[in-house]
C-alpha cells in the first residue's frame, strides 16, 4: 500500500465522523446511530485499504466481500445520515473497481453502486432525485478517473518492461562483442606470437644441438639452452593467454599441490599446502591469478632463497581469498626478488599488477627467516566467485 493512503483514509474517516457529530454531541438513541455509523465508516476505508494493498491474484470471494463491505457501508451510512457525506463510500468503491479490476467486474461494482445510492439516497431521507443525480455523476467521474489512473499504471509497467528488455539486449550485444573480440585477439596470438615462439625454439634448439656437436664454448651452449627455456617458457604463456580469451580450462587453486612437488623435487625441501576456510567457485581470473602469484613466487624461492621449508597457504574468506607464501630457513638468507626480473616469469611488479588488475593487493616483504609473498583477491560477483552461504570470515 503507497504510504500516502493509511494516513488519507485516517484523515477522511475523521471528516466524516466530525462532519456526522457535529450536531449530535450526546449518546441518545441518535448518539447510538453515530456510533454505528463510525463502525460502518471504518469498515467502509478499511475495506477500500484491503482492496488496494491485496495482491492482484486474491480469491475471487475476497474482492466480491471487500466491495459488499465497501458499499453496503456507504449505503448505510447515507440511510444512518442522509446530510453526511455517505456518498463518499461509492465514489471510493468506483475508483478502487476501475484501478483493480478488469472491465467486466468493474462495471458490475459501478452498477451495484450506482443502484445503492440511488436506494439509500430515495428510501433513506427522502432525498431531491437531483441531489442522487449529482452523487451517481460523482460516482461515475471517479470511475473514469480510477480507469486514468489504471491505464497509467499500464503504460508505466510496459515501459519499464521494455526498458528492461532494452538494457537486457544491450548487455547481451556487448557480450557478443566482446567474446568476438576475444577470439578474434586469441587467434591473433595463435598465428602470429605462438607459431613465432614456436620457430624460435626449434631454431634454439638446432643452434644448441650443432654447438654441442661442433664442440663450442660451453658458455654459447649454457647461453641456448637459457634462450630455449625462456622461448619454451614464452610458449607456455601465450597459449594459457590464448585459453583465458578463449574461456578455456585454466590452471586454479587446485593446481597448488603441484608446484608444491615440483619445489620439493628441485630443491629437496618441504613445501607445505594448507587450505583454510571452505573452498568456494572462483571466476576464472581470479583462479589464474591464484595460480599464477604461487608459481612466481616458488620461482623466485628457486633462485633467490635457500630454505629449510616453504609454507604456501590459501584462505577462503567471506569477501575475498588470501593466498601466503612464505620461505623459512635457519637464517634469513632470502634476497628479495628483483622487481623487474624478467624471467621465466614476471617478478614482483608482474605479480602486482595481476593482484591490482582485480582490485586486490600483493605485499613483498622480508621476515626475520626468510621471505613472504601475500596476495588478497576480493570476491568478485561479474567473475563468477561465490562464496559459500552462511560462510564466515577466516583469519588467514
Amino acid at each position: 500500500m503507497p504510504r500516502w493512503l493509511r494516513p488519507t483514509g485516517i484523515a477522511l474517516l475523521v471528516v466524516v465522523m466530525g462532519l456526522t457529530l457535529r450536531d449530535r454531541p450526546g449518546l441518545d438513541a441518535a448518539g447510538l446511530g453515530v456510533l454505528a455509523l463510525a463502525a460502518t465508516a471504518a469498515v467502509a476505508v478499511g475495506g477500500a485499504g484491503l482492496l488496494i494493498e491485496l495482491p492482484r491474484g486474491r480469491p475471487a470471494w475476497l474482492t466480491i466481500a471487500l466491495f459488499t463491505l465497501l458499499i453496503g457501508g456507504s449505503v448505510v451510512v447515507v440511510a444512518i445520515e442522509p446530510d453526511g457525506p455517505g456518498f463518499v463510500g461509492g465514489f471510493v468503491a468506483t475508483s478502487v473497481a476501475a484501478s483493480s479490476l478488469s472491465r467486466r467486474p468493474g462495471q458490475v461494482v459501478v452498477a451495484f453502486t450506482l443502484v445503492g445510492i440511488a436506494v439509500a439516497g430515495h428510501f433513506g431521507g427522502h432525498r431531491p432525485w437531483t441531489t442522487i443525480l449529482v452523487a451517481e455523476a460523482g460516482a461515475l467521474a471517479f470511475f473514469r478517473l480510477g480507469q486514468y489512473a489504471r491505464r497509467l499504471r499500464a503504460r508505466t509497467e510496459q515501459a519499464e518492461r521494455l526498458l528492461a528488455e532494452v538494457q537486457r539486449t544491450r548487455s547481451a550485444h556487448v557480450r557478443a562483442a566482446t567474446l568476438a573480440e576475444r577470439q578474434r585477439l586469441a587467434r591473433e596470438m595463435h598465428d602470429v606470437l605462438a607459431h613465432s615462439l614456436s620457430g624460435l625454439l626449434l631454431h634454439l634448439e638446432g643452434a644448441r644441438l650443432l654447438a654441442v656437436r661442433e664442440g663450442a664454448n660451453p658458455r654459447l651452449t649454457d647461453s641456448l639452452e637459457r634462450a630455449r627455456g625462456l622461448a619454451q617458457a614464452g610458449l607456455g604463456e601465450a597459449r594459457q593467454a590464448i585459453g583465458v580469451l578463449r574461456d578455456e580450462d585454466l590452471p586454479g587453486p587446485d593446481g597448488l599441490p603441484v608446484l608444491a612437488k615440483e619445489l620439493e623435487r628441485d630443491l629437496g625441501i618441504d613445501c607445505r599446502v594448507e587450505v583454510c576456510g571452505t573452498p568456494y567457485e572462483l571466476g576464472p581470473q581470479t583462479r589464474l591469478t591464484l595460480y599464477r602469484v604461487a608459481q612466481e613466487a616458488l620461482t623466485n624461492v628457486r633462485r633467490h632463497a635457500r630454505p629449510e621449508r616453504v609454507d604456501v597457504r590459501l584462505s577462503y574468506q567471506a569477501d575475498g581469498s588470501r593466498l601466503v607464501v612464505e620461505d623459512v630457513a635457519a637464517s634469513a638468507t632470502s634476497a628479495p626478488p628483483d622487481e623487474t626480473d624478467p624471467a621465466p616469469g614476471y617478478g614482483v611488479s608482474g605479480m602486482r599488477e595481476r593482484a591490482e588488475l582485480l582490485g586486490g593487493e600483493l605485499t613483498a616483504e622480508p621476515t626475520s627467516t626468510g621471505f613472504r609473498v601475500t596476495l588478497w583477491l576480493p570476491a568478485r560477483d561479474g567473475d563468477g566467485d561465490v562464496p559459500a552461504r552462511g560462510h564466515g570470515e577466516v583469519p588467514a
